[in-house]
């Protein structure tokens, strides 16, 4: 049996694993930007984040869906992305993120089937593995895709979380309803 979205049909075994998402851990490159590190002349890291996504986090944390990043790099950008969109529970220059997921699951008191985590590239396949709803954008690596309960219909960097953000609000029967701002 498949639930319609507006992005096409999902299994109802993940509509139903989307219903039980308190926390969305999301990786940064290739997920929230394209994976493209823009560096200029001076070593300074530029990267493109597109609003649909900010609004899809918004709308989570405004019904109390918890967000977090673990991600392998270290940006002074990501960060101020993050905090303009309310997200503070961000992990950066993390080799192996399976410490941090860890550490998230403990301080919130969650089980593993209580957090959705979209990535792209193979280091992010043991949480994915690990997690209730291991998501994979549409452009990830292919040994990303073979672990993902569900591969987005987006890419990265084009509005791929907000499409996991909205499966997550109408799992919760809360998309139409959804309130965020797209910052």
């Amino acid at each position: 049996m498949t639930i319609n979205t507006p992005y096409g049909s999902v299994s109802s075994q993940n509509f139903t694993r989307a219903k039980n998402i308190k926390l969305l851990i999301c990786d940064v490159d290739g997920v929230f930007s394209d994976g493209r590190i823009y560096l200029g002349n001076d070593g300074e890291e530029l990267k493109a984040f597109h609003t649909h996504d900010g609004f899809g986090i918004k709308a989570l944390l405004n019904i109390g869906v918890e967000v977090a990043i673990i991600t392998g790099r270290q940006s002074t950008i990501v960060e101020k992305r993050m905090q303009a969109l309310g997200v503070s529970r961000i992990y950066q220059g993390q080799q192996n993120k399976m410490v941090a997921y860890q550490q998230m699951l403990e301080q919130l008191n969650l089980s593993a089937d209580e957090v959705a985590y979209i990535g792209d590239d193979v280091v992010d396949t043991p949480v994915m593995r690990a997690c209730g709803l291991g998501v994979a954008v549409h452009n990830a690596h292919p040994l990303c895709k073979q672990d993902a309960n569900l591969v987005t219909i987006t890419p990265g960097g084009f509005g791929a979380v907000r499409e996991l953000c909205d499966l997550i609000l109408q799992a919760k029967d809360q998309l139409e309803h959804a309130q965020g701002m797209s910052v």
